[in-house]
């Protein structure tokens, strides 16, 4: 059976084509080795649940430890009712984890199940457990954030917590290691119950040290993978390029990384005699996987997020779509949230910055497809003016804009046209290139400088910028800025749309050679 690129459940490595992530988990191991309890927060389909699979193996292959690896997910509501339902149930889920690897495990641990009444008897269990094994016994429990009280399992966290500082004292015996996987963190989850802030950040796992092994893929070890792909299927092609430009769209988001591969392989690869992949394979599987009619259950996920906390989206849409520039705080539970749900990282210079360059283009589309349905005035321009016999002509595209804004929005105020102009030029701007090219919002451009609008069409690129008058230097300051961007792309023509929210401004357009670069400028 040949391997395939997997983006569902877990990874294994006979049947999937996988990165080499050994180095991360001997850097996970060595936490264990030295006692460390610890969470991995990460956002779904990060690769949490391959690296616990990874981690529990390469444990178990020593004589001296046993992992026992679990998970909340699917296991349903009645095991968290209360401490007597929990107790039994936690040694129930571990027997049935191991009953395949581990029988003599398992046995033990269902019989002892039923003899198992509250947390103290399970406190109990665990100690004599550990003296009587006499191994190191680590505990990994995947999907935390699935329990349906929180309360319950943060009170056996809060067990947890005192055996470990008992055994710390000599007092007793407890695992060596616990570990817990999930996307929010334990302050989240107490903040579900205890909406307080007092309560919020006095968590019961404050023995947890800071979990900084970084588990997105770099460029390097993407490459691993499609070498393991090419030597497979016996081809050669430029891995490092193909393997830079997958980390440039997905910023090693695992999931991303595999899914664009699953494409190329399983979609445009097949469609043609050469079987070697090409950097122009990554550019189309992107662009199948930002078509608006492509939906993934994490895209979803992405999407419900962001709909079910207003402020949240608010917050996304300032970034996205305005370009809003704000510094990266993790104790801002805003940003924090944001954080925990994959949509933002810190930026190199420490700003928020959308995570990659897919949910990028994802948000962008849902926002802006949300705000072509909420308006009434409809651009129904997309005739043969706007296109020229190899791409398009941006400037008639530019005037007619300013013509459409002109008769419509006139009269509206400040801000709205400050908050909307951006989305107004881009859904006037989609009709005309629907289907013949593609925008895209470029989020990071060298050092972390940002460019708004990329147009592809027929092959060519087209760079706008969009901005806010703030008068003759800013203005000059934009070109400067445009002109850079131009010269990144190694491009000679750029375009400005300038949004002017004075009064008694002037409709008008200006051409200027800046630095050997043609500017068209529109006023709006």
């Amino acid at each position: 059976m040949s391997k395939r690129f997997n983006d569902t459940g877990l990874c294994v490595s006979n049947r999937h084509y996988m990165v080499d992530t050994s180095q991360k988990i001997e850097k996970i191991s060595q936490l264990v080795e030295n006692g460390q309890y610890f969470a991995i927060n990460r956002p779904r389909q990060f690769g949490k649940t391959t690296t616990l699979a990874l981690l529990t193996k390469q444990l178990n292959q020593r004589t001296d430890y046993l992992a026992l690896e679990i998970s909340f997910e699917g296991i349903g509501d009645a095991p968290f009712v209360s401490e007597q339902t929990f107790a039994p149930a936690l040694l129930k889920i571990i027997a049935r984890s191991v009953r395949f690897t581990n029988p003599e495990v398992a046995r033990y641990f269902e019989q002892s199940s039923r003899q198992m009444h509250d947390l103290e008897e399970l406190s109990n269990f665990i100690t004599n457990y550990v003296v009587q094994l006499n191994k190191k016994v680590v505990l990994l429990i995947d999907e935390v954030d699935k329990s349906s009280n929180n309360q319950i399992f943060l009170d056996f966290l809060a067990m947890l917590r005192n055996k470990y500082l008992q055994q710390s004292k000599g007092e007793d015996y407890t695992f060596q290691s616990v570990i817990l996987a999930g996307v929010h963190d334990v302050k989240t989850l107490k903040a579900k119950i205890r909406p307080d802030a007092e309560q919020k950040f006095n968590s019961p796992w404050n023995i947890a040290i800071d979990f900084k092994v970084d588990l997105s893929f770099s460029a390097i070890e993407i490459e691993s993978m499609l070498k393991d792909y090419s030597q497979e299927k016996g081809l050669a092609f430029d891995i490092p390029a193909m393997a830079e430009k997958l980390y440039y769209y997905t910023s090693g988001y695992p999931y991303l990384v595999s899914k664009l591969c699953k494409f190329i392989d399983e979609d445009i690869v097949p469609a043609r005699q050469d079987q070697n992949w090409s950097v122009d394979d990554v550019e189309s599987a992107f662009k199948m996987m930002v078509n608006g009619t492509y939906t993934t259950t994490l895209f979803d996920s992405l999407i419900k997020n962001l709909e079910n906390n207003p402020d949240l989206h608010e917050f996304i849409f300032e970034i996205v779509i305005n370009g809003k520039s704000t510094d990266f705080i993790a104790t801002n539970p805003m940003i924090n949230l944001a954080y925990l749900y994959g949509i933002l990282s810190p930026s190199k210079q420490g700003r928020c910055q959308i995570h990659n360059r897919i949910f990028e283009q994802k948000i962008y589309a849902h926002m802006m497809s949300k705000f072509e349905t909420s308006r009434r005035e409809t651009n129904g321009f997309s005739g043969p003016e706007f296109y020229t016999t190899d791409g398009l002509d941006v400037k008639t595209i530019l005037l007619r804009f300013q013509a459409f804004m002109q008769e419509n929005y006139a009269q509206r105020d400040v801000r709205f046209l400050e908050r909307e102009g951006r989305l107004l030029f881009l859904s006037f701007l989609k009709p005309i290139i629907n289907g013949k090219g593609f925008d895209f919002k470029e989020p990071n451009v060298g050092d972390e400088r940002r460019m708004d609008i990329v147009i592809t069409y027929h092959d060519k690129r087209y760079v706008l910028e969009l901005k806010i008058w703030y008068g003759a230097k800013a203005h000059e300051e934009g070109l400067q800025q445009l002109s850079d961007y131009l010269d990144l792309y190694g491009l000679s023509e750029g375009y400005l749309l300038i949004y002017n929210f004075n009064k008694g401004k002037e409709y008008k357009q200006e051409q200027r050679d800046f630095k050997g670069k043609q500017i068209l400028v529109v006023w709006v």
